[in-house]
């Protein structure tokens, strides 16, 4: 692996029970960009390098307690400085192709567009700062669905669409919800 494009991942269970446990999943993973194809196979892949520079970072977080309640947390490196970007969970990993990623992740999945926004995604929106950095973190009630959040996807633009500049493949967990 190249010198600083290598990626890391901790996950670990809250208390025990693995990424499906009773008592919830916390994990934190970071990885460096790299254009589609490197030598380097890294998780995090750059498809505008003007938008999002080879090298540049990334770090996204997940917390889901026991109930369910799911906190994603994101923060950036190297991102052009003052440009305002989308960002959601996606269902599928990244790949050379930007759709790869498939749709974004719903909570309740639907055609409906009244199902399309922050309340039933993880919207993760963020405008790099004048050193190109960035962070964002959303929450909801409610925890991802075991294999069906599968990356971050940098999209052009904030809110609900535009152009796959990037898309960083996660680990997302799940949380056995007790009844």
């Amino acid at each position: 692996m190249l010198a600083g494009i290598c990626a890391s991942a901790v996950a670990t269970a809250l208390f025990a029970g693995g990424p499906g446990g009773a008592h919830g999943y916390a994990m934190r993973t970071d990885a460096r960009f790299a254009p589609p194809g490197a030598a380097d196979r890294s998780p995090a892949l750059t498809y505008d390098r003007s938008l999002v520079p080879t090298a540049s970072w990334i770090e996204v977080g997940q917390r889901t307690a026991r109930g369910g309640a799911t906190t994603v947390r994101l923060r950036v490196t190297g991102m052009k400085p003052g440009h305002a970007y989308g960002v959601h969970v996606h269902q599928k990993p990244c790949g050379a192709d930007p759709e790869a990623a498939g749709g974004h992740y719903q909570h309740r999945p639907s055609g409906d567009p009244h199902h399309v926004g922050p309340h039933n995604e993880v919207w993760l929106d963020f405008t790099a700062d004048r050193h190109g950095a960035g962070a964002a973190s959303a929450r909801h009630a409610w925890g991802f669905r075991r294999g069906e959040a599968s990356s971050v996807v940098i999209h052009a633009v904030p809110g609900g669409a535009g152009a796959r500049v990037a898309c960083f493949t996660v680990p997302f967990g799940w949380a056995v919800v007790s009844g």
